[in-house]
């Protein structure tokens, strides 16, 4: 088969004009690409890590980058404009929040429970009270068959041994909802520790570990030890972790269903910043934690980003909660959001 040279050039030319029509729009795809920056809470980081997997199953062009160095570092980090977005189970204070440059908005993600874990060889269901835990971290009570303890838990063989205390080395979110409860329904405590991110703790023996993972770390290899996790931490670690006397006097494990029960009554201000010091029912050591992300943004394609990004937390994300024995944030508490969010959240 002959082709002249005229056929011959009329065949590449439109070879050349299908293939450009073809590949423009993956060059308009991977021009819209956007990665997204943060850093923040331990707390939430197996959930947020989990978000960032499904995200890209809806959005295959948003990429999500985020890493678990604590509320504290994820609150500096939001006023020095480091990240995309900031994570924190302490909510920013108002002076905190007077220091961002382009404005932030505080957008409550999930909510969930603090286990307070232990390792003491043959006590399977230890017994916590409401006078007996913040006696314990306030250094208080330091050996593990201190009377308080053995009060809690008639019949448990408590061995005659020094409690060793994990507690975190870096400015934590989780460390505040723990103190905050502690705060709540013990005076001295507060007057001695106080509900802090980095509290000055006065104890003996103290370990210090690096985030959730590092207090987990730290009681499951030092017998005789007690820590606070983020449950999902414990659960993970197969730690055990102590039923704590609520509100009611009931003593109550940590589980998704009890810290629903404990955050079912919460109420969200317009900015959305609640604390949770002592719920009247369900597992007591409960807090929220919210991402953070500017009012303004360098230009309209990382704004629309980050507002992609909110929307599919707030609407499908959701879903993993439960999966990873986080609370969800209701519906219309996340419609609020939303609102403030792709109104206010602009280039």
């Amino acid at each position: 088969m002959n082709f002249s040279a005229t056929a011959l050039q009329r065949v590449f030319t439109t070879a050349v004009v299908t293939s450009a029509v073809a590949v423009t729009p993956l060059f308009g795809a991977i021009a819209q690409a956007q990665t997204l920056n943060g850093a923040g809470a331990t707390f939430p980081a197996p959930l947020y890590e989990r978000y960032a997997r499904e995200v890209r199953k809806k959005h295959p062009e948003l990429k999500i980058n985020y890493q678990g160095i604590g509320s504290g570092g994820g609150i500096r980090q939001t006023i020095a404009g480091t990240v995309d977005f900031g994570g924190s189970d302490a909510a920013m204070t108002d002076a905190e929040i007077a220091k961002v440059k382009n404005g932030v908005i505080l957008v409550p993600t999930a909510g969930g429970a603090v286990s307070v874990v232990y390792n003491v060889p043959g006590v399977n269901n230890l017994r916590l009270s409401r006078g007996t835990l913040p006696a314990i971290f306030s250094g208080q009570i330091t050996n593990w068959n201190d009377p308080k303890i053995k009060a809690d838990n008639p019949g448990v063989n408590l061995p005659s041994q020094p409690i060793r205390f994990a507690v975190r080395a870096d400015s934590s979110g989780t460390t505040f909802i723990f103190t905050n409860h502690l705060s709540a329904i013990s005076p001295y405590f507060r007057g001695r520790i106080g509900a802090n991110t980095a509290p000055k703790w006065t104890l003996p023996n103290v370990l210090r570990g690096k985030g959730n993972p590092g207090v987990a770390a730290l009681v499951a290899r030092t017998p005789g030890s007690i820590g606070y996790v983020e449950y999902a931490y414990a659960a993970k670690n197969n730690l055990r972790s102590a039923q704590i006397q609520n509100k009611k006097g009931e003593f109550v494990a940590p589980s998704l269903q009890t810290a629903n029960a404990a955050l079912s009554t919460v109420s969200f201000p317009d900015n959305f910043r609640t604390f949770v010091g002592d719920p009247g029912q369900g597992y007591p050591i409960v807090g929220l934690t919210w991402m953070m992300v500017y009012r303004q943004y360098a230009d309209a394609a990382k704004s629309q980003a980050v507002k992609k990004w909110i929307n599919w937390v707030l609407k499908d994300g959701q879903q993993f909660n439960d999966d990873l024995n986080y609370t969800r944030i209701p519906a219309s508490v996340a419609n609020r959001v939303l609102q403030t969010v792709n109104s206010n959240v602009k280039p």
